[in-house]
């Protein structure tokens, strides 16, 4: 039996997909051919729609629908506390809770040599940046970052990066840099080898919790 083309290209775009494969394309594809064409028009219509209403805010480049972000332009948050991500489901999943109320910077990765992702690949310079009083939007000096990176091989990594970078940008003595703001890790309410956007709203209330000082 030859497969229609319009059927074909479907299932090719949906095997395109992180996590999706050529079963599950197949299946997707033949449960669209039984839906109402009305559903199909919207599903098409939020696809378009995706890229073209969305932005990356200028300022902790997570996904949003305008620049800044809520999230950064709130003066009801507290912009002394930055709590890094590696994306933006990190995000949501530290909003759902309602318990931290700091800004966010979201790395878009983590460092992985086996996938060529290097520190350039991320939005780390970005982080430095922040730090600087003349570039805190605003807000004022940070006093604490918060390095919620995903507690496997790679977040570790990424983490330990960042806290060198830290103190490669100051130039000051591990001591003293601790002084102008302190670095902090997300406590063992994070299993380890586990993704923040997966943990429940009470485990990471217990990480923010018992996050400890990282010296990297």
């Amino acid at each position: 039996m030859e497969v229609p083309k319009p059927v074909k290209n479907l299932i090719e775009a949906f095997e395109r997909l992180p996590g999706v494969g050529p079963k599950t394309a197949q299946r997707l594809t033949f449960y669209l051919l039984h839906v109402p064409q009305e559903m199909l028009d919207s599903f098409a219509s939020a696809l378009q729609n995706l890229k073209k209403n969305t932005v990356l805010c200028s300022i902790c480049f997570n996904v949003s629908e305008k620049d800044p972000c809520h999230i950064c332009s709130s003066a009801s948050r507290d912009h002394s506390t930055i709590c890094v991500v590696e994306e933006p489901l990190d995000v949501l999943a530290f909003e759902k809770n309602g318990i931290y109320k700091g800004v966010y910077h979201v790395l878009h990765g983590a460092i992985s040599p086996l996938n060529n992702i290097g520190p350039d690949e991320l939005k780390i310079g970005e982080l430095l940046a922040r730090l600087h009083p003349a570039d805190s939007a605003g807000f004022g000096v940070v006093k604490e970052i918060i390095l919620a990176t995903n507690s496997n091989m790679e977040g570790e990594a990424t983490a330990m990066y960042i806290a060198k970078e830290l103190r490669d940008e100051f130039k000051v003595q591990s001591a003293s840099w601790r002084t102008k703001f302190k670095v902090t890790r997300l406590g063992h309410g994070l299993p380890v080898g586990g993704d923040v956007e997966y943990a429940d709203e009470v485990t990471l209330q217990r990480a923010l919790e018992g996050r400890r000082e990282y010296g990297g």
